[in-house]
C-alpha cells in the first residue's frame, strides 16, 4: 500500500490504482497504468506498467501525474466453471490444492500466490481437449502450510472422485511438501484400483518458463492411460520440457530447490516415464495394477508425531520438550546408518529413548542421507539405540516414517504392535533389500 501522503495526493488528483497516467520525473516522461505497491519497495517511489509489459519505480517526490483514461481492475480472477462433457472421452478429475502449479504473479508483494483454480490450468492446456475434465477446487494454500487436516481433506476429496467413472485422480499441490502428501494418501487409500497423480511446478504458471503445463498435460495422460493403481508424484523428468517422471508416492523425495526436475526416487526406480504427447514408457515393473477391486478410505492419524533431526551438539533436552507435551511417537533422523550422539553421558540420547519406550512412545530411527538404509547391528553405538528400544526403519525416507508412525499409531496403542507394523511395508515404503541402480 502506498504511503499516506500519496495516498492524499492521489486522491487530489482523482487518480485510483488501474487507470492509465502519464509521468514526468526528472526530466523524463512516461506512460503506463498505475499499479499497486510492492510491500518491500521504495516508500517514495510509485509503481507504472509500461506498454511492453514491464514495470517501473519512478519518484513520487516532484513527479508530475496526469490522469489518461479510466479505471482498469488489477489482478486475477479464478474460475470456477464446469467443464462440459464430451461422448466418447475418457475422463479424469482434477483437484486443485495451490501451491506454485496455482499461482500467479501477485503485484502488491511482487511475489507469487495460489489463485489459479484447476478449470483455469485446463483451459490453459489446450491439448486437454481429449479428455473429459472434472475440475474441482478444493482449497488454494502453498504447501509449507500443510498439515494433516488437509491431507485428510485431500484424502476424502480423492476418494469420492475414485467412486466415479473417472480414469483417474489428479491432484495438483505445492511442492514443498508434496511428497508428504504422497506418502499420507499411499496410506490412507486402502485398496486403491485407479492411478491417483500428484503434480505441479517449479515456475508459477504466468512465467514463460513454467513447467505447469507439460507436467498437467503428462499428469492426466498418465492418470487416463496407465494402469499403475498407487499414488505416484509426477514431475518434469529433465531441466528440459521433454518427458516426465511418475515416482511412487513413498519413495521420492524433493533433491532441488529450484530446478523443474527436481524431484527423484530414492531407493527405488520410477514407474515410468511420460512423454507430452500421451506415449508412456513403463520403468518400474513391481507397481499395484488397476482393478475392480472396492477402495475404502482410512483417514484416521495421530498428530502427536514428532520428526527430530540429529545434529552436532543437539541438546537432549530437545526430546524433553516432546515427552512433557505427550507426543505418541517420535521418528529420528540420524546420521549415516541411523547414529544418534550417544558416546558422551551428558549428550546422549540413549537415555531419552529408553524413557520414551519405558512410557510406550515408539521411537524411529531413520536416516539424513538420502539413499541406503539404516541398520542396528553394523556399530556398537547403534546396538545400543536398539537395546534401548528404538525401532530401525530399513531404507524408509524420513518424512514417510513421520506420515507412516502418524498413520500407525492412528490405529494401534501398543508399543510392540507399532513396532510390527512399522516394519510391514503397506504401500511401497519399506524394501526387505535396498536395490541399487546406476
Amino acid at each position: 500500500m502506498y504511503s499516506k501522503k500519496i495516498q492524499e495526493k492521489l486522491k487530489e488528483l482523482g487518480i485510483e490504482i488501474g487507470d492509465r497516467v502519464r509521468v514526468k520525473s526528472r526530466g523524463e516522461v512516461c506512460e503506463g497504468i498505475l499499479m499497486p505497491k510492492q510491500e518491500l519497495g521504495d516508500p517514495n517511489a510509485i509503481v507504472v506498467k509500461l506498454s511492453n509489459g514491464y514495470a517501473i519505480g519512478l519518484n513520487f517526490e516532484g513527479a508530475g501525474l496526469e490522469k489518461l483514461e479510466g479505471h482498469r481492475k488489477i489482478g486475477f480472477k479464478s474460475s470456477d466453471e464446469k467443464l462440459k462433457h464430451v461422448a466418447g472421452k475418457p475422463t479424469v478429475s482434477i483437484i486443485s490444492t495451490g501451491g506454485t502449479v496455482a499461482s500467479r504473479v501477485d503485484y502488491t508483494t511482487g511475489g507469487v500466490n495460489a489463485s489459479y483454480s484447476a478449470s483455469d490450468l485446463v483451459k490453459a492446456v489446450p491439448e486437454l481437449g481429449e479428455f473429459n475434465i472434472d475440475s474441482k477446487f478444493l482449497f488454494g494454500m502453498m504447501s509449507e502450510d500443510m498439515r494433516a487436516e488437509h491431507w485428510k481433506e485431500m484424502a476424502k476429496a480423492v476418494f469420492k472422485e475414485l467412486k466415479t467413472d473417472a480414469r483417474g485422480v489428479v491432484v495438483t499441490h505445492g511442492t514443498d511438501t508434496m511428497h508428504f502428501s504422497t506418502a499420507a494418501l499411499s496410506f490412507m487409500l486402502k485398496d486403491l484400483n485407479k492411478p491417483v497423480v500428484f503434480t505441479g511446478s517449479q515456475r508459477s504458471s504466468d512465467r514463460g518458463s513454467s513447467d505447469s503445463f507439460m507436467n498437467m498435460l503428462c499428469a492426466v495422460n498418465f492418470a487416463s492411460k496407465s494402469d499403475v493403481a498407487e499414488v505416484s508424484l509426477l514431475m518434469h523428468g529433465s531441466s528440459s520440457d521433454d518427458f516426465c517422471y511418475a515416482h511412487r508416492g513413498t519413495k521420492v523425495r524433493k533433491l532441488h530447490t529450484s530446478k523443474r526436475d527436481a524431484f527423484k526416487s530414492v531407493n527405488d526406480e520410477p514407474l515410468a516415464k511420460i512423454f507430452p504427447n500421451g506415449k508412456i514408457e513403463m520403468i518400474n515393473s513391481n507397481y499395484r495394477k488397476r482393478s475392480e477391486r472396492e477402495v475404502s478410505l482410512d483417514d484416521k492419524l495421530e498428530e502427536k508425531v514428532a520428526l527430530i533431526k540429529t545434529y552436532p551438539g543437539m541438546d537432549p533436552e530437545i526430546f524433553d520438550f516432546y515427552l512433557g507435551k505427550k507426543f505418541k511417537g517420535i521418528v529420528i533422523e540420524g546420521t549415516g546408518l541411523g547414529h544418534v550422539p550417544t558416546a558422551i553421558e551428558k549428550y546422549s540420547l540413549i537415555p531419552r529413548i529408553k524413557e520414551a519406550t519405558k512410557a510406550g512412545i515408539p521411537v524411529c530411527i531413520t536416516s539424513q542421507c538420502i539413499f541406503g538404509r539404516v541398520h542396528e547391528f553394523v556399530y556398537a553405538n547403534l546396538r545400543k539405540e536398539y537395546e534401548a528400544g528404538a525401532v530401525f526403519c530399513g531404507d524408509m525416507l524420513s518424512e514417510v516414517a513421520y506420515v507412516k508412525l502418524m498413520h500407525v499409531l492412528a490405529h494401534s496403542k501398543d508399543l510392540e504392535e507399532a513396532k510390527k507394523l512399522m516394519l510391514t511395508n503397506i504401500a511401497g515404503e519399506l524394501n526387505e533389500r535396498t536395490p541399487v541402480f546406476e
